[in-house]
């Protein structure tokens, strides 16, 4: 998240000086006036510190939670997942001991609640409500995780009648840390530079973390955008227990900048998504009313209805909005370490742990006191969705990729973990020109309990009563997959048209046609998995080729752009043994193989100078510069799904001898060098390597640095005349691209569009850089449309600019290459459409033609 800062209590700003040694036992935190047991084990007596006292680590975090609920009655726990490092993800079910015992049929009785044709069989005035509580799911934001020791043990220990009755009429779902592996790589770097006497200067190492920071997950990924693609198995993991649940609230504790105060939802009303009702932002703001009376009573500043929204649906305070719940965001000022100074006097890290417990107490309150209306809500919303289906004028959507079904395949894995409703067509059907069939396509009918959700995946939405976006504005699913689908009026769908209900999405098996051969082989690059498939051989020290051209047998099967070819003689392999490899290559990467058992065909010949040689890629992806999120997700896409080797090479290396190892070097913003640097990595270039800049700020850094000879656009903006002095920031904010979905058009026959059957490419463009197109139309094989807006917010200025302007340049750089992305093509590891953009400048950018890269 963002960052602010919060304001200490009366006291704090008026104590004549800062103790740095001062530590705060359970008293500073902990309500006064009530009785605790004894017996339930308080945080010290397990991690050996106090709270707020050390950044808790993720090991004695699990262990706290392990022994809590070993000795409460209170509490069950479970582990629900592991994180990429193997950490694992906790769930603690708190509530009362006789909900406990019949905790199952509380759970499935509440979820009954959003199916509408029978919820009205269950009496919500018996009912518990059900929270969920979330902490610190960006890892260097870790007061949430630190106050989770606190709720727990509150919940676990207080007595009294008014926490019976609290335990009674709820069911807590406690997640103590989102994000194991960064909130772990967050409190080694603060514990690591807390000094004896801690140093408030924000100059000290402490409050500086290295590149990438612990803000992520293990390859770098922001989990807190990950809520609805599910792409990373901490998502994957915490939003079937989501489902399996159906909270009523869920809150997301984070931090923000050191010199803010503290933050609450809801958020700016303009900001709204317009799937969400109207009676969500209500009762937000009525729970709201708890917070800040809470907040009041010690003395701790907030705001709320102003810098944040509830826009984008992957967000975890949002993602709730969309499924009949109340999702609340708080964000507290971040000390960044153990005590920092701030505008506002300094920020001890206990301090910040004392808002974030306070606001999950005072959100337990408002669940008890509005539980009948949170519950009724929740009914109501489910029940609304039917009559807001039957009112659309789309009643269905189709999908499919025509040739490449692990595309389609993996939205319709995202379908199933978000428990949407989908089906084969029970018969071949047409629409736009589309044939869909049984065996390729998925049918989505809208009128079912998820209707919003699927609303919110797939609508197209390009009006919006605010121009100011926290996050992106537009994302539309089957765009970012490349697909080709059809939104089904009433005249086009019917019930009959619904074949088998997918139970549980298989990946697609590929064969080898034609069996054995002792010739060659062939598959087409249109497979999302084709990369993979050919790193595969290539590992293996077998000689693979690409077709620059088309060719046949001059019969059924007809070859595109890109096809590898694979010769069988003069292999390290026997024929049988290369045999079993296409057999693999089948199973596993979705592929149909051919076996050619002539050179003889139509178009080229195999023997053709138009089949070229592919290397091996040797890969360095340039970290500690640049965006670590746009390298995390090509570290994600190269090691997980092609299972590529990839070199993570410091920056300072690039001006080295290292790099002479790597025929491939991927950058992702600036990088930099001194002049002798700079020269080293040219010339690098100019001996044939490939210099791939993945996104608007690494292609205006080759750009400056004479590597590519590109011009910007230059768009005239809004003056701003009319505007008052506190508009400003806003104002200037409304003239940024903040991210949606455009449509480019590429020049099939290059080897940067292999694999790409439709020349028309949706893509994610976030930020204005844009680049004139080259008057050879061979140097930018992609292009923006002349309507190019598909989904998003985006200024008539910035529209008009943006038409025909290049989205993919290729630049010679002696006998080298320079690929210039603009977009991110591997946007948030869910934009599976252009992953194929950055595989064929790894494996194709080195065979453009000099004279098409200008």
């Amino acid at each position: 998240m963002k960052v602010f800062a919060p304001l200490f209590s009366l006291l704090a700003l008026l104590s004549l000086s800062f103790s740095a040694n001062a530590q705060k036992d359970l008293s500073y935190y902990l309500p006064a006036n009530v009785i605790y047991n004894q017996n339930i084990p308080t945080p010290k007596s397990v991690i050996g510190h106090e709270v707020g006292e050390w950044h808790i680590t993720h090991d004695k975090l699990v262990l706290y939670m392990r022994t809590l609920a070993e000795a409460s009655d209170r509490i069950t726990i479970e582990e629900i997942g592991l994180t990429h490092e193997g950490r694992p993800q906790l769930m603690l079910t708190i509530t009362h001991p006789n909900n406990q015992a019949g905790i199952e049929k509380i759970r499935t009785d509440h979820v009954w609640l959003t199916y509408p044709n029978e919820s009205d069989k269950f009496d919500i005035k018996k009912m518990p409500a059900v929270i969920s509580m979330g902490f610190s799911i960006h890892g260097n934001e870790s007061s949430g995780s630190n106050a989770a020791m606190l709720v727990a043990y509150y919940m676990a220990a207080a007595q009294g009648p008014e926490i019976e009755n609290a335990l009674r009429n709820t069911v807590v779902l406690l997640d103590p840390s989102l994000n194991p592996d960064g909130l772990n790589r967050f409190s080694t770097w603060a514990n690591t530079h807390k000094s004896k006497n801690i140093n408030p200067d924000p100059n000290d190492r402490e409050y500086n973390e290295v590149w990438p920071g612990a803000r992520t997950n293990h390859y770098w990924f922001d989990l807190n955008r990950d809520w609805l693609p599910v792409q990373q198995p901490e998502s994957q993991n915490r939003v079937a227990k989501y489902h399996l649940w159906k909270p009523n609230v869920f809150t997301d504790h984070h931090e923000m900048g050191t010199n803010s105060t503290f933050f609450f939802q809801p958020g700016v009303p303009a900001r709204t998504h317009p799937l969400t009702p109207k009676g969500n932002q209500e009762l937000t703001e009525k729970i709201g009313q708890f917070h800040a009376e809470a907040l009041d009573n010690i003395g701790s500043l907030y705001f709320t209805k102003e810098g944040y929204d509830d826009f984008y649906y992957g967000k975890g305070s949002t993602f709730p909005d969309i499924n009949g719940g109340i999702g609340i965001l708080f964000e507290q000022a971040s000390s960044r370490g153990h005590a920092q100074e701030s505008d506002n006097g300094i920020l001890e890290f206990p301090f910040t742990i004392k808002n974030q417990f306070t606001t999950a107490l005072s959100t337990w309150k408002a669940a008890v006191d509005m539980r009948v209306e949170l519950l009724d809500y929740q009914r109501d919303f489910y029940k609304r969705v039917l009559r807001d289906a039957d009112n659309d004028d789309i009643k269905a959507y189709i999908f499919k990729a025509e040739k490449d079904p692990a595309r389609s395949y993996h939205l319709a894995d995202i379908l199933d973990q978000q428990e949407v409703d989908f089906y084969r067509p029970s018969r071949k059907l047409k629409f736009n020109n589309e044939e869909y069939t049984p065996e390729n396509s998925y049918i989505i009918p809208l009128k079912q309990r998820n209707y919003k959700l699927i609303k919110g995946m797939f609508e197209k939405r390009t009006t919006f009563e605010d121009s100011l976006f926290y996050d992106i504005s537009g994302w539309t699913y089957p765009l970012a997959f490349d697909l080709e689908y059809s939104e089904l009026s009433s005249r086009d769908y019917g019930r009959n048209q619904l074949g088998d209900k997918v139970m549980k999405p298989q990946f697609p098996k590929g064969s080898v046609i034609g069996g054995q051969s002792n010739y060659a082989y062939a598959f087409e690059w249109h497979g999302y998995y084709a990369p993979r498939a050919a790193n595969r051989l290539l590992e293996k020290g077998i000689r693979i080729k690409v077709a620059t051209s088309k060719f046949g047998d001059g019969k059924d099967l007809n070859f595109d752009y890109g096809t590898i070819l694979v010769p069988v003689s003069n292999q390290k392999l026997s024929a049988s043994e290369l045999y079993i490899e296409m057999q693999t290559i089948a199973n596993t990467d979705g592929i149909d193989v051919y076996a050619m058992n002539t050179g003889l065909t139509e178009g080229v010949s195999l023997g053709s100078n138009a089949f070229i040689n592919i290397d091996k890629p040797e890969v360095a992806l340039v970290v500690e510069s640049g965006s670590s999120a746009d390298a995390g997700e090509i570290w994600h896409l190269l090691d997980t799904r092609m299972n590529m080797r990839v070199t993570k090479l410091p920056a300072d290396r690039l001006g080295s001898s290292a790099i002479n190892r790597y025929n491939t070097i991927v950058i992702t913003g600036g990088v930099n060098l001194s002049e002798s640097g700079m020269e080293n990595l040219k010339q690098w270039i100019r001996n044939g390597g490939t210099l791939v800049a993945s996104n608007s700020s690494s292609t205006a850094w080759a750009a400056r640095n004479k590597l590519t000879q590109l011009k910007f656009v230059d768009v005239e903006q809004y003056t701003g005349e009319k505007i008052t002095y506190d508009q400003i920031s806003n104002f200037q904010r409304g003239q940024s691209i903040p991210g949606g979905v455009y449509m480019s058009e590429l020049e099939l026959s290059h080897p940067m569009a292999y694999g790409y059957y439709n020349k028309e490419l949706p893509t994610m463009r976030r930020g204005n850089l844009m680049i004139e197109a080259s008057e050879d139309k061979f140097s930018n094989p992609g292009l923006y449309t002349e309507d190019p807006l598909r989904s998003g917010w985006i200024n008539k200025p910035n529209l008009e600019a943006l038409k025909g302007t290049s989205t993919i340049r290729v630049g010679a750089f002696g006998q080298g290459r320079i690929v210039s992305l603009v977009d991110n093509p591997n946007f948030r590891a869910f934009w599976y459409g252009t992953n194929k953009l950055m595989m064929n400048a790894i494996f194709f950018g080195r065979i453009v033609n000099s004279s098409a890269a200008k």
